[in-house]
């Protein structure tokens, strides 16, 4: 009988089969960007190595070396070589498979059963050899979708490579920021400090002409510890910094050494569009990688809803059986076989039934989580182009607050220098001036912050197909 006859009858059971698969609808869409209110017309690609606009060479090799030594980037790329492991391994399950299996034992043979005299009865070498083939025909495309999953998982695992490279360097670029700002601190104190110890010389002088009171002593000395209680702030505030960036490299005690003065351009770095891009959904890696995800449970679900369908396979095998040692690998203990094999599901409890539930489940979820990442994106982006505008408007007025403490803090040594004030009159003021030259300096960081903020929630460049180091 042909193979095709004999596979003829099994099919029509199996589409018959497929007639009962029970129904599973999915509940929940992919939001659209049209649906977000996203802008039409697209922002311009920012460079992958985009926080060289900052113009600090040393923040260069310090991202390099977070890509290079990072921990969290390590776990990204394991899981894509896992999940190409299991892609080469749905591969295979698709294709032939040949075996060899030997066997040969001492047995008895039982002198009532099926063997003849001589051999009824008595105790022989009972072997086999045999070489077996098995190959899944996928006549319904089970094997084909198990492929697309897996493939559709690699691309998710390598996209999360770039968007962990992405989160990588954001968080180097602020933490180095925030040393920027450490250091732009301790300068403001520092000089503050200078300053504050010239003015209690010179009413150390004036004491001993008589000019002023003790009470100006105290009033100066009380304003030179403030400023040093900033300067130990700033410095303790740097240290963390240069901690925090070693532990971002993957680095030991003896890195934050290496690191040196910032020389950053925070006014000038990342001119960004004050609109969100309708190409958002596109831009970003982890957004791709959530889309990706949905593409492998949608595959998923198809392996579930194919499972109802029979499995069939051709099998062959050739080789030699026999008994006793001598008789092995004589021509007439040869023995061959060819045939269909089929696998037709009839009664399994519902675990057919509950396995397409839960698949059809798990793709709802890779479809609410990429709708969140979405929605989360849109947000994180519009937060951030508000926050620019918030903070340069801020940083406007603030500098407006320092010039008029500095005029004041002019006009009041003028005063006291004349005799018409006590150095005393001047503890509030110039209080009040440090602290404003302090939050100017804090308002420039958090201003670039935002701008990389925004870099962050707009994807920057990532490369789709390069997601090795």
């Amino acid at each position: 009988m042909k193979i095709g006859t004999a596979l003829a009858p099994l099919t029509v059971a199996g589409l018959l089969a497929g007639c009962a698969i029970p129904a599973s609808k999915t509940v929940v869409e992919p939001v659209s960007a049209t649906a977000l209110g996203l802008a039409p017309d697209a922002a311009p690609v920012i460079a992958a190595d985009w926080w060289r606009s900052f113009g600090d060479p040393q923040l260069d090799r310090l991202v390099r070396d977070a890509v290079a030594g990072s921990p969290s980037l390590d776990a990204a790329l394991a899981r894509v070589a896992q999940a190409q492991a299991v892609l080469s391994t749905r591969r295979a399950d698709n294709g032939p498979d040949v075996t060899l299996d030997a066997q040969e034992q001492l047995a008895r043979l039982s002198g009532r059963y099926t063997i003849p005299p001589p051999y009824a009865g008595s105790t022989r070498f009972v072997g086999s050899t045999a070489a077996n083939l098995s190959w899944n025909l996928d006549l319904f495309g089970r094997q084909k979708a198990a492929i697309e999953g897996a493939r559709a998982s690699v691309r998710a695992a390598s996209l999360d490579v770039a968007a962990a490279r992405m989160a990588l360097s954001g968080a180097v670029v602020q933490t180095y920021i925030d040393l920027e700002r450490a250091e732009a601190q301790a300068g403001i104190a520092q000089r503050t400090i200078a300053t504050r110890q010239n003015s209690l010389k010179l009413v150390n002088v004036r004491i001993r002409n008589n000019l002023a009171s003790k009470l100006d002593a105290q009033a100066a000395t009380t304003l030179l510890a403030q400023a040093r209680q900033a300067l130990l702030r700033a410095q303790a505030a740097r240290v963390l910094a240069k901690n925090a960036l070693a532990a971002l490299a993957g680095r030991g005690a003896d890195y934050p050494a290496t690191i040196g003065a910032t020389a950053l351009r925070l006014d000038a770095a990342l001119p960004l569009p004050k609109t969100v891009p309708a190409d958002l959904l596109a831009r970003r890696a982890d957004i791709a990688a959530a889309q990706a995800r949905i593409e492998a449970a949608a595959a998923g679900r198809q392996v579930a809803r194919k499972a109802f369908y029979p499995n069939v396979n051709l099998a062959a095998l050739a080789g030699f059986q026999a008994v006793g040692l001598g008789n092995l690998f004589s021509l007439d203990a040869g023995t061959v076989g060819v045939g269909p094999a089929i696998h037709l599901p009839i009664f399994d409890n519902g675990r057919l039934k509950a396995d397409l539930a839960g698949a059809t489940a798990a793709l709802d979820l890779a479809t609410a989580d990429y709708n969140d990442r979405v929605i989360g994106a849109v947000r994180e982006a519009g937060d951030a182009v508000a926050r620019i505008g918030a903070l340069d408007a801020d940083r406007q007025r603030q500098r407006e607050v320092v010039r008029g403490y500095a005029e004041t803090g002019r006009l009041n040594a003028i005063r006291v220098s004349s005799g018409l004030d006590s150095r005393l009159d001047l503890v509030d003021n110039d209080v009040r001036t440090l602290a404003a030259e302090q939050a100017d300096a804090d308002l420039a960081a958090d201003a670039a912050q935002q701008r990389v903020q925004l870099v962050l929630a707009l994807g920057g460049g990532y490369d789709f197909q390069g997601m090795t180091r």
